[in-house]
């Protein structure tokens, strides 16, 4: 998590629940989490945004399955507080603040045997049959908790700029999972690990510029956190650490090397973090990828895109291996060119 100069993180048990909605247009409270089975090709992520001040939630559930296809679901679902986290057939309920939550879906997914058709959603939309999907799991903290909200280094409240910052408070934990998922006529039993993030505040998705996220989680013992968040005005700025035994270390310094296919997804990804006590060379092969956009009209009438990859990919590091996520989001330049790719092959 990147804290501006001269401002602090406070960390509050409190902040696991919803807050009063400011007075941004864009004040945006979401809460994310994934999760996969320790042994088999099969998870999920999901997320709730609201969007108090502009009537809606924003409500994504997406799950992967072992033949590859994806189950998806989006949807803007018409809110008028931001009392809970329960929109659209999704709920998240805090039984224990840092420690255990629950996660509770039921409603319908759009069944993509080729998840890259969401390329054009509102084809995929009209094309993909929808299947029945009941999601029941319990999330367990197995980290300390990381992130907070940013303050003044006085503790005052931060007056910041809502069409540049992208949220108030952040916090994130790496998790173990356990629960059952349902498609259709089908259940698998998950029972692995994941992670989680929640934040509040202000959010245009296209204030990010780009982004490489990669949470691992290989079990209590060992867990590896990669944010590489693209800078305009230089190199970008690596933020993450390695979970060591119940201690977050912080990473020093991250190389990525990436190999993508013809549209620009992801499929291996080599990752070598440094701290000041140990150097993980980590590697991931993609398994199934889903990618997703956001739009946003600005203020001159232009258009700006924002392109997410949500990968389900196989990491391995130090002889372990786990299911996890790759999450890459880039701008979309000269039509439909990661930014992050445009930059380097410039």
């Amino acid at each position: 998590m990147i804290v501006p100069e001269g401002k602090r993180l406070i960390l509050d048990p409190r902040d696991e629940y919803t807050h009063p909605p400011e007075p941004f247009s864009n004040y945006n409270e979401s809460m994310y989490f994934n999760g996969f089975d320790a042994e088999n090709p099969v998870g999920l992520w999901v997320r709730l945004g609201n969007r108090p001040n502009e009537g809606h939630a924003e409500m994504t559930v997406c799950v992967y399955l072992p033949d590859g296809s994806v189950g998806f679901m989006f949807r803007r679902v018409p809110i008028t507080n931001n009392d809970r986290m329960n929109a659209g057939g999704l709920t998240f309920e805090v039984v224990e603040p840092f420690e255990h939550l629950t996660i509770a879906y039921e409603g319908e997914v759009l069944w993509l045997k080729d998840p890259a058709a969401m390329m054009d959603p509102a084809r995929a939309f009209k094309e993909n049959p929808k299947r029945a999907c009941r999601i029941r799991l319990d999330v367990h903290g197995v980290s300390p908790m990381h992130g907070g909200e940013i303050v003044e280094a006085d503790g005052s409240r931060w007056d910041l700029d809502p069409d540049k910052e992208v949220f108030r408070g952040h916090t994130e934990q790496h998790t173990a999972v356990s629960g059952e998922l349902t498609v259709g006529d089908e259940s698998w039993r998950i029972d692995g690990t994941g992670y989680r993030d929640k934040s509040w505040g202000p959010r245009h998705w296209q204030s990010f510029y780009h982004y490489k996220w990669a949470p691992i989680t290989f079990g209590k013992d060992f867990g590896l956190l990669l944010s590489l968040m693209g800078n305009p005005a230089g190199a970008p700025i690596v933020v993450g650490h390695a979970l060591r035994d119940g201690r977050l270390i912080p990473i020093t310094d991250a190389t990525v090397s990436v190999d993508y296919d013809a549209r620009y997804f992801q499929k291996a990804i080599r990752l070598r973090l440094t701290t000041d006590e140990e150097v993980y060379d980590v590697t991931a092969e993609t398994f199934s990828l889903i990618p997703l956009r956001h739009r946003r009209t600005l203020r001159d009438g232009s258009t700006s895109t924002a392109r997410i990859t949500e990968g389900m990919v196989r990491y391995t590091c130090n002889g372990r291996a786990v299911w996890g996520m790759s999450e890459f989001l880039d701008l979309l330049v000269e039509g439909d060119k990661p930014i992050s790719v445009a930059l380097e092959t410039a």
